[in-house]
């Protein structure tokens, strides 16, 4: 009989009593970042999986949108994953916590509302960190071709013949 004692991460078990415990939004674990409600989850190599879910999480509050998942949020943010860009968001991120109170800036219940995040967010808007990660997003999450339909844009229309031949004099309203 094989003994399972030494098993290498979570049993099924945990992983769902850790998802559902208060409401999770992420469920962090040896090396991951998984969603506690959809289908996606995202190994971490050089940021601590806590460090990635407070980054998706910050990501989410600084271009808020409502109707795109979390797993493009963590594409956007997976570029901070690497050797060199890890001490960086370390800091940033142990900063970002202690501009919480030391609760930890991702916790919903300890933080409060997204409004209250929000107000963290702006009292460390000036900083590098803020700015570096703010940059990042604007390319790594609105790049993604991916969210492109959800925000109704096409793609490009040169290929096409340009935006006067693909529904540009389309308008009923002029």
């Amino acid at each position: 009989m094989k003994d399972n004692s030494q098993q290498r991460g979570l049993t099924r078990r945990e992983l769902l009593s850790r998802s559902m415990a208060a409401g999770a939004s992420f469920v962090v674990g040896g090396g991951y970042v998984a969603s506690a409600d959809a289908a996606w989850a995202m190994e971490t190599a050089a940021l601590k999986p806590e460090t990635m879910a407070t980054l998706i999480q910050m990501a989410r509050d600084i271009y808020p949108h409502d109707h795109v998942g979390d797993e493009y949020y963590a594409i956007a943010v997976k570029a901070y994953d690497s050797e060199e860009a890890a001490p960086a968001i370390e800091a940033g991120i142990a900063g970002l916590n202690a501009a919480a109170q030391g609760k930890g800036f991702a916790d919903y219940l300890s933080v409060g509302w997204e409004r209250d995040r929000v107000d963290i967010l702006r009292g460390i808007e000036d900083s590098a960190f803020f700015q570096t990660v703010r940059g990042g997003l604007v390319t790594g999450l609105y790049n993604q071709k991916a969210v492109w339909p959800l925000f109704g844009y096409e793609g490009e229309s040169y290929s096409e013949g340009g935006y006067l031949y693909r529904g540009f004099d389309d308008i009923t309203w002029l």
